[in-house]
């Protein structure tokens, strides 16, 4: 049967195997951002928490467009299984410098997608890709924007935190 589904779809083996790898590093995306979440409300950090919850829901739709885009093309979507991810942190600065290490390891992941697509002649694909391109400058900005509030601001202080929390949570709005 595999053999026949091969046959209907443009979508190379190589490519598809990549869009499941793909796939699984957006869905690890939001399920690290949800612990970053969880961690950020047991720790009196509400405002950002909620912004971080939303981000997991982002890299969660961010997973289902490629997921969706398989199963679309013809190809069979694999669904990731759920890896463990940390669960605390040592600060609340910490979070968004992970936070910064994932989106850029993101976007060296789209990039090896696009290069495969493009040493294929998969130029549908390269297109969908290009959203991922767009989105990704916009994900790594906010991050980098966070940790330029803690060069502001002092997390030391308790004015401090809720003036981070404050901030931070307006990133992107």
């Amino acid at each position: 049967m595999k053999d026949l589904l091969r046959n209907t779809t443009s979508l190379s083996e190589g490519i598809e195997q990549i869009l499941n790898l793909q796939a699984k590093i957006e869905s690890d995306a939001s399920n690290k951002y949800l612990a970053m979440a969880a961690w950020l409300d047991r720790n009196g950090y509400a405002n950002t928490a909620e912004y971080l919850y939303k981000q997991a829901e982002e890299e969660r739709e961010h997973f289902l467009k490629v997921f969706k885009y398989i199963t679309d093309m013809g190809g069979i979507a694999i669904t990731p299984a759920v890896a463990e991810v940390q669960q605390e942190f040592a600060s609340f600065r910490e979070v968004f410098e992970i936070a910064l290490q994932n989106e850029i390891a993101v976007t060296k992941a789209v990039n090896k997608v696009i290069a495969k697509c493009r040493a294929e002649n998969d130029y549908a694909t390269e297109d969908f890709m290009m959203w991922y391109v767009a989105e990704q400058r916009e994900e790594e900005k906010n991050a980098r924007r966070a940790l330029e509030f803690f060069e502001l601001i002092n997390e030391n202080e308790a004015a401090g935190k809720f003036a981070l929390d404050v901030q931070i949570a307006k990133i992107g709005e």
